[in-house]
């Protein structure tokens, strides 16, 4: 081990004094030359320990570097959505993220080393790896899964290390999940077909009837008003269900905004019932008012007037001759509002789907009687905006109860 950089200091110093006091100039050559000697010596040891702590301190942050690098990596690669598999020449998997993991086989910590044939037997799959792996990219395969759930992949795939213009030593694929948006397309196909379906039979009748008062039914005054009658009902119908998908596209595009406040629920539902009245009268209906004067809920007054005319009006269109709606209000740890029916029932088959859009038990009875098939969506949706929901009870031959939960009132 060399001495301490501070003794080597010292040495330089005393021969440096004895070179001036001694007279012998040969000697002071020789004691100059030690002197020259031991500082080269020195600072190439300083120079070496610098390189050495330079090159140890760029060694150390490269490698924190590369760490860093390789956390951020690992992080990305882990928290992605998207499944990230990558296999080599041979069709082995060499790297995978959970996502991939979950696709395949979750049950497994990892996919190392598996072939791809042993995780799938999807031929497109494999038929785009092994693209990649000949230099070919691939993009926009649609991969579907059969598991618990139902889920769509759109599938990239692009090779890696090509080395030259025909083949790779390995091919990365990226799995896209657009179960969610094949989902909505399927639901705008589904509305915009019933849409088209729901509209096309009033404008037929309209056309229909117009086209027989244009050949002479107009000189029929008796046959005319009855053609006449039946145009506006139609028409009325038309305007009805344009409403409705305005309505509900609103809602569900997030573009209605509450106005919640204490709502006194006895009057509210008092104006209702007056203004159903008619319509109750007519087939022969009672409607029961047995929500208590004092009880107060928390909500949009407009909004809950719509939901609950939308239900009461449903009740009526269903119950039987000489039949009663009742609507009742229970507290708890939220305010329930009840409107009930003594009508034929909903079978059980149709309960979760009867706050669809367009879903109908009965489809003809329902546009006989006016509906748009649109009311309980709105309705679901309402109730979602306040925090709550809407559910529904039914029983065959005893009649249905829909329930509307709303939050308590804040103390």
């Amino acid at each position: 081990m060399p001495k301490r950089p501070s003794i080597w200091i010292f040495s330089c110093v005393i021969l440096t004094l004895l070179a001036l006091v001694i007279p012998s100039l040969f000697v002071r050559w020789i004691l100059a030359l030690i002197v020259m000697t031991i500082a080269t010596l020195w600072f190439a040891l300083l120079n070496r320990k610098g390189s050495e702590t330079q090159s140890s301190a760029r060694d150390q942050t490269q490698s924190r570097e590369n760490f860093e690098v390789h956390s951020l990596l690992d992080t990305t690669m882990t928290s992605m959505r998207e499944g990230l598999l990558v296999v080599d020449k041979d069709m082995r998997v060499v790297a995978s993220n959970p996502a991939a993991r979950k696709l395949f086989n979750p049950s497994v910590p990892a996919l190392a080393s598996q072939r791809l044939t042993e995780l799938t037997r999807n031929p497109a799959i494999y038929g785009a790896f092994l693209d990649g792996l000949k230099g070919v990219e691939r993009s926009g395969i649609k991969v579907e899964t059969h598991g618990p759930e139902r889920q769509i992949f759109d599938l990239r795939v692009v090779p890696i290390g090509t080395t030259n213009g025909n083949t790779a030593e390995g091919a990365l694929g990226v799995f896209f999940d657009i179960t969610r948006t094949e989902r909505l397309e399927l639901v705008r196909q589904e509305f915009l077909s019933n849409v088209s379906h729901e509209l096309r039979t009033p404008l037929t009748a309209i056309i229909a009837f117009v086209e027989t008062l244009e050949s002479g039914a107009m000189e029929d005054t008796e046959s005319g008003q009855r053609f006449l009658s039946i145009i506006r009902k139609n028409a009325s119908r038309m305007q009805g269900l344009i409403d409705d998908i305005l309505e509900l596209t609103a809602i569900e595009g997030g573009n209605v905004q509450l106005r919640a406040a204490p709502v006194q629920l006895h009057g509210l539902v008092q104006d209702i019932c007056a203004s159903l009245d008619a319509k109750a009268a007519a087939q022969s209906v009672r409607l029961e008012n047995k929500v208590a004067p004092e009880v107060m809920v928390y909500a949009d007054a407009r909004r809950l007037d719509q939901m609950l005319t939308n239900l009461i009006d449903n009740a009526i269109k269903f119950s039987h001759e000489h039949g009663t709606v009742s609507i009742s209000h229970e507290p708890g740890t939220r305010d329930r509002i009840l409107v009930q029916d003594n009508g034929d029932g909903i079978p059980a088959q149709h309960l979760e789907r009867l706050f669809e859009r367009f879903y109908r038990v009965d489809r003809a009875r329902s546009r006989d009687m006016g509906g748009t098939g649109l009311g309980l969506a709105i309705v679901k949706h309402i109730a979602l905006l306040h925090g709550g929901e809407v559910t529904v009870t039914s029983e065959l031959g005893k009649g249905s109860t829909f329930t509307i939960h709303l939050p308590r009132i804040s103390a």
